[in-house]
């Protein structure tokens, strides 16, 4: 099984973009998740460490400038959404990648303290 790092730029963004009102509360996240067209898309105009900072995950071992040393998507690759990190928490949580499953927890209170 993989294991993973916290990516602490991929935190700070997060938090950046709730606290920018960038987020949706409200979605089917397996309908909005971003597959791997969007990603590719996305990559043909943005940087790696811009791909990256959309993964709270970063995985060992892995290459940088890969799709495979990124993990943890909390977004749509323009705003937060609350079941993508309601998604991150289980996902981490069901496979004990706690340091992950810590920060999504700490990402998901923050944004419902600000949507209150």
């Amino acid at each position: 099984m993989a294991t993973y790092l916290v990516n602490d730029a991929a935190v700070a963004r997060c938090r950046e973009l709730i606290d920018a009102r960038q987020y949706v509360l409200d979605s089917d996240w397996g309908q909005v998740q971003p597959g791997a067209e969007a990603q590719n898309a996305y990559l043909e105009k943005h940087s790696w460490d811009e791909y990256a900072a959309w993964h709270l995950g970063l995985t060992e071992g892995a290459n940088d400038e890969t799709k495979a040393r990124y993990a943890f998507v909390y977004g749509d690759l323009r705003r937060v959404h609350r079941t993508a990190l309601i998604a991150c928490v289980y996902r981490a949580s069901e496979w004990r990648h706690k340091d992950v499953e810590l920060a999504a927890h700490d990402l998901l209170q923050h944004l419902d303290r600000v949507t209150g």
